[in-house]
């Protein structure tokens, strides 16, 4: 993994809870560790990774997640087997 995505992992994973992410950093990381984000409707999207879902809406009108998406993102990515 190279430095950006280990820097964008160990922002998602360090407590406590960073509300400084932008969020398409995370999408990145999904696309970057195999996985899709799919566009919905809106804000809306999907990202999959391996055999977990996790629908979310995109911030706005700031870029940057909220805490609480930056939680979600990291039990996403521990239910997909994504350690720091």
């Amino acid at each position: 993994m190279n430095n950006r995505y280990r820097t964008i992992l160990d922002s998602i994973f360090r407590t406590p809870t960073s509300a400084s992410l932008v969020f398409t950093d995370i999408e990145a990381l999904v696309l970057y560790l195999g996985g899709q984000v799919q566009e919905r409707e809106g804000s809306r999207v999907k990202l999959i990774l391996g055999d977990q879902l996790w629908r979310c809406h995109r911030p706005h009108p700031g870029k940057e997640a909220k805490r609480y998406q930056v939680e979600e993102a990291r039990e996403f990515l521990l239910r997909a087997g994504v350690q720091p």
